[in-house]
């Protein structure tokens, strides 16, 4: 079993709070130090509440999915003897209403563009990968 955590840091910062006009900037601090601006989506909340330029939560679920399945594609292909020079992934993902009515991430596209040297793969191994990793 492995246990991971983050720590979540929000401050008031002066705001009334039960009007809800209070900021939803806020930090994400994980154990190796990094520290990374988060805030809600402008999708999900209008600025000036909402800070578009930080990751928000709906983002950061995305990038996660997408950065596994390539840690996994990575790790499957150095197996196979396969060299892979660069993979870029543009995830995309949407929130919509859920069968219960309620609004979730429906649907993560994931669309990994993966560069080879020497030997690729043939389509049925590089989909075989994928789904390995999937």
């Amino acid at each position: 079993m492995s246990e991971y955590t983050a720590t979540v840091y929000w401050q008031r910062l002066g705001a009334v709070f039960t009007d809800n006009k209070y900021s939803r900037a806020h930090e994400w601090r994980f154990d190796g130090g990094t520290v990374v601006p988060g805030s809600s989506s402008p999708h999900v909340v209008r600025g000036p509440l909402s800070d578009p330029t930080p990751v928000d939560p709906e983002e950061a679920f995305v990038a996660s999915l997408a950065s596994c399945h390539m840690l996994f594609f990575l790790s499957f292909a150095a197996k196979e003897g396969l060299v892979v020079d660069n993979y870029e992934d543009q995830a995309v993902g949407v929130m919509a209403r859920n069968e219960a009515g309620k609004m979730a991430m429906t649907v993560v596209t994931l669309r990994p563009k993966v560069v080879f040297s020497g030997r690729a793969p043939t389509a049925e191994q590089l989909d075989q990968l994928h789904h390995r990793s999937h």
